[in-house]
């Protein structure tokens, strides 16, 4: 696993995970401004840690069922939604090492991060 400070849409890589919401926790508009004035209390009450470990071990998943070798991972939740980055990283790094022990598959995942205190953040967790 690699971490990258940059654009995650000039990276080569065989897939790139979009954010993209599907689960109903909130976006732009109405959803995103109810979404924000409840707060954290709304995202707990959907236990965010599990759903970020859901979508990690999905994606790789379909990484491996795909046979492809390069996955790119934006930072998941920590934007909008503004989950602790220390606490999103830890998902995800810890969730991306078991499905590869899994799995095998893909040979190459990197944590393509937009600012400095993610890259930070991570890598520090890789480093440990």
């Amino acid at each position: 696993m690699e971490i990258i400070l940059g654009d995650i849409t000039k990276l080569e890589v065989d897939a790139i995970v979009n954010a993209a919401n599907t689960s109903l926790l909130g976006g732009s508009g109405v959803d995103g401004a109810i979404h924000r004035a409840a707060g954290a209390e709304l995202v707990d009450e959907y236990g965010e840690p599990k759903l970020l470990q859901q979508c990690y071990r999905k994606c790789m998943q379909i990484a491996a069922d795909q046979e492809f070798d390069t996955l790119a991972f934006p930072c998941i939740s920590t934007g909008i939604y503004r989950y602790p980055k220390a606490n999103a990283a830890e998902v995800a790094v810890k969730t991306c090492s078991e499905q590869l022990q899994k799995n095998g598959r893909p040979q190459r995942v990197i944590f393509c991060c937009y600012d400095q205190e993610n890259y930070e953040i991570y890598q520090r967790i890789l480093s440990v």
